[in-house]
């Protein structure tokens, strides 16, 4: 079987490798190129070195602005998704009648696209504002929770079945004997469970994170940046940049490059930080 697998393998694995070359590893790379360039299609691009770097962050305040706002959205989008999360999980980890429906429930939002539900959003919010004569894009406070709301509604049911599965996993042997030594439910909880469940708060801070520094859909359908791009996040100022700004191709692709650095780096040292506290079940 090995021989078979072996002399069969590049035939097997080509397909996949030229989907990654083609669609992620080779666009990349010229992303990477172009960032470096002045252009306004691929074919036309004249290197001009680090002078769109220098614009993204002289001559283009929103890129710092939107960088706060979005840091900010994330540390509080990922801090109170994971609370929240992990609090449904103990909930529906006891034995309540119903616990599968309302999994189920708390997950549905997860499955609605992020255009969608940014319009569904708006229309909730505006519907509430309009009692005071605003707005959603009066103030920019009004679109942060805007997001902070809707990013929480759409993750925390998803958050929570990977909780569940990782607080199921717990050997029930642990749990006893931690009464048996007197342990109360909060130095059970702190002691054994979370240290236990540290693989799936592994995995959910990293999504929370990642797909907060990336909420492009969401924050595009809620507010488009409004009121004075006051509230657009990263990924929409470079979509703005690069679509909206003529003669910015160069530095709108810039920005991308810093984004994914940015992303990549917070990423990384957050997977280490968290993983240094797993223990073994």
């Amino acid at each position: 079987m090995q021989k078979t697998m072996k002399k069969y393998f590049a035939f097997f694995t080509l397909p996949t490798v030229l989907a990654f070359l083609i669609a992620f590893l080779i666009p990349f790379l010229m992303g990477i190129y172009l960032s470096f360039t002045k252009f306004t299609t691929v074919n036309d691009a004249h290197w001009v070195g680090f002078s769109n770097y220098i614009r993204a962050f002289t001559s283009d305040q929103d890129f710092l602005n939107t960088l706060v706002f979005t840091v900010k959205f994330t540390i509080v989008s990922v801090v109170l998704i994971n609370v929240l999360a992990f609090a449904l999980a103990l909930l529906l980890t006891r034995k309540i009648p119903g616990t599968n429906i309302f999994r189920t429930v708390f997950f549905m939002p997860n499955l609605i696209g992020g255009i969608i539900l940014g319009y569904i959003w708006q229309l909730i919010i505006n519907g509430v504002l309009a009692t005071f004569g605003v707005d959603i894009t009066f103030d920019a406070s009004f679109g942060f929770w805007g997001l902070v709301v809707l990013m929480n509604w759409q993750m925390i049911g998803y958050m929570m079945i990977i909780y569940v599965a990782g607080l199921q996993s717990i050997s029930s042997d642990l749990i006893e004997a931690s009464k048996i030594d007197g342990a109360n439910s909060w130095q059970t909880l702190k002691s054994v469970t979370i240290p236990m469940v540290m693989p799936s708060v592994t995995i959910c801070t990293f999504l929370t994170l990642t797909n907060s520094f990336k909420l492009f859909d969401q924050n595009f359908a809620l507010t488009a940046g409004a009121p004075g791009n006051s509230s657009a996040m990263l990924a929409l100022d470079i979509y703005n940049t690069f679509y909206g700004r003529m003669g910015y191709e160069g530095v709108g692709q810039a920005k991308a490059v810093v984004f994914f650095i940015i992303v990549a780096l917070i990423a990384l040292v957050q997977i280490r930080l968290t993983r240094s506290r797993e223990v073994e079940n």
